[in-house]
């Protein structure tokens, strides 16, 4: 039996047939112009390669790139200070102690 192949080995055929598929549609664009149909297969292309790329960088076997996500920021459910708010507007409102125009 033969090994299976590596999700990096995937990612890469992936890739190659991607890559394949865009000099396929230069040459199509070449024999039909570049009227509306090719335009929407050159569209639908290049979001394939997006999505690659996206599915690329969220593979566990994508390595350093998956350590610059953030971490989770709790945020208390405590109420904030008050004194914090005393001087600021109250938006369409405006300031307590001014009057509109």
């Amino acid at each position: 039996m033969s090994p299976q192949p590596s999700l990096h080995d995937d990612l890469t055929a992936a890739q190659r047939c991607l890559d394949e598929l865009t000099r396929t549609v230069k040459r199509l664009e070449g024999h039909v112009g570049s009227g509306l149909e090719i335009r929407r297969v050159r569209s639908d292309a290049e979001h394939l390669r997006e999505s690659l790329a996206l599915l690329r960088e969220a593979s566990p076997a994508a390595g350093p790139s998956s350590a610059l996500r953030p971490d989770m920021v709790s945020i208390p459910d405590t109420p904030y200070d008050r004194g914090l708010w005393s001087d600021a507007d109250d938006e369409g409102v405006g300031a307590k102690d001014r009057h509109a125009p």
